[in-house]
């Protein structure tokens, strides 16, 4: 029971993680109607510039506010330059310039830092465990990234639903002429929604940062997953990409910790341990599939 619990908040946190990132991808799709491969490479970005901050400063805080900031700038300036000629272009044309973007992230990244991984600690305060029940531990770090998971959801559900922007954001998404019409600045809202989606992937990047390695190349992983959550909660739902995200991280971390247990008892050991995480690792594409079979919108598909 403590195993599935432990497990099940693994999830939730690994989720509200890949919320982060999916809420920026499903925004910037919607919106924009494009298609962006690079934003896993924002989400690396994010993580290399707070360990970058966090060895100079020895602050955590201030290594997550830096990091936000500096990608949010940065996927500004991307997108003025680069991207905004790219909305024009159909789908293939973004696959691959968004691709080579990739590329040339990764690529700056191994120049600049080296192939070798780098330390990013959690707060010291915050290394150790928190007893949540009797006899349950669970470690405070993973329920700090819980609790801003949560709080950045709730807020960006507030600024979506009940303010003016989130309004202007509705409208771009909803029927862009009519916006551009109605006198919306539809290249300032495009370009704050973008870096507002950098922002987001570098809280993502920052906060994963001490649970996994910051590398070369980790955004492409998380990306996949990403497009994952938007497919299962519907393209433009910021609540499809939060029920999504909670859905497929549950599923991932509880797949690959409950199934090859399970198979242990009607296989022999060696064959389950080969034989369950791989069976673990498609089990979010068989639930996207069966989503797909059954609502071809998403769960949560975005109001037209």
């Amino acid at each position: 029971m403590i195993l599935f619990l432990e497990q099940g908040l693994n999830g939730l946190q690994f989720g509200l993680m890949l919320f982060l990132l999916a809420a920026g991808l499903t925004l910037v799709f919607g919106i924009m109607d494009m298609i962006n491969l690079a934003h896993g490479s924002l989400y690396m970005i994010g993580a290399y510039l707070a360990a970058l901050i966090l060895g100079s400063t020895g602050s955590f805080l201030l290594a997550v506010a830096g990091s936000l900031a500096g990608t949010a700038v940065l996927g500004m300036l991307l997108e003025i330059s680069v991207l905004r000629r790219l909305y024009s272009r159909d789908h293939l044309s973004q696959v691959l310039a968004t691709f080579a973007l990739l590329l040339i992230a990764n690529e700056s990244m191994r120049i600049l830092f080296g192939s070798q991984a780098l330390t990013l600690n959690p707060p010291a305060v915050l290394s150790g465990p928190v007893e949540l029940a009797p006899g349950f531990f669970y470690p405070a770090y993973r329920l700090l990234i819980i609790g801003v998971g949560l709080a950045v959801a709730l807020l960006l559900y507030l600024l979506v639903s009940r303010t003016r922007i989130g309004m202007l954001v509705r409208a771009g998404a909803s029927n862009r002429e009519m916006a551009l019409a109605m006198g919306v600045n539809v290249r300032a809202l495009f370009t704050a929604v973008f870096g507002f989606g950098a922002a987001l992937c570098a809280l993502a990047g920052a906060m994963l940062g001490p649970l996994l390695a910051v590398e070369v190349g980790m955004g492409e992983g998380i990306l996949i997953l990403a497009f994952v959550v938007i497919v299962i909660g519907g393209i433009g739902s910021i609540r499809g990409a939060l029920a999504g995200a909670v859905i497929v991280g549950v599923v991932d971390t509880l797949g690959r910790t409950l199934l090859p247990m399970s198979l242990r008892t009607v296989l022999p050991p060696t064959v389950a341990g080969n034989l369950g995480p791989s069976l673990a690792s498609i089990l979010i594409y068989v639930l996207m599939a069966a989503v797909l079979f059954w609502r071809p919108q998403g769960l949560f598909p975005a109001r037209g």
